[in-house]
């Protein structure tokens, strides 16, 4: 294991993880049943998918996000909802991928991802979201 995937993993976690909610990341959980297989999934997560540059971080959140809200898995998507605003993820556009899930998830799961962000943001003093003008709608 090199020194090079070690320190990308602890910086790309701490810009992730490190600010925001209180709130364990699941590497706490992995380590407390297998020390080795749990630093093993942060460095290829973390260290190396999460690393690439294909996808910007904030696009790759988005995705997290969007993914997690329709497998209906709250503690992860409120984990990675956070983290999403720790990148600077706008967070309209995290409203509107919650949105989006309607025709794909129902909308239970829209609901449901929308409490969660909504928790997520009033626990960070976000919330409620900055006002803007309604978006344009064709009559067409």
């Amino acid at each position: 294991m090199s020194d090079d995937i070690k320190k990308k993993t602890q910086k790309r976690a701490a810009e992730l993880f490190g600010k925001g909610i209180a709130m364990d990341p699941p590497y706490l959980t992995w380590k407390a049943f297998d020390k080795n297989l749990a630093n093993d999934f942060s460095l290829f997560i973390t260290g190396n998918l999460y690393s690439r540059d294909v996808l910007t971080i904030q696009e790759r959140q988005m995705a997290a996000c969007a993914m997690l809200a329709a497998l209906r898995a709250p503690e992860e998507l409120r984990l990675h909802v956070n983290a999403a605003l720790n990148v600077g993820c706008n967070p309209k556009k995290l409203a509107e991928i919650f949105f989006q899930l309607a025709p794909y998830g129902g909308m239970p799961a829209v609901n449901e991802a929308l409490d969660i962000y909504r928790e997520v943001l009033k626990e960070r003093g976000e919330w409620p979201i900055e006002k803007s003008p309604e978006p344009f709608h064709s009559s067409s």
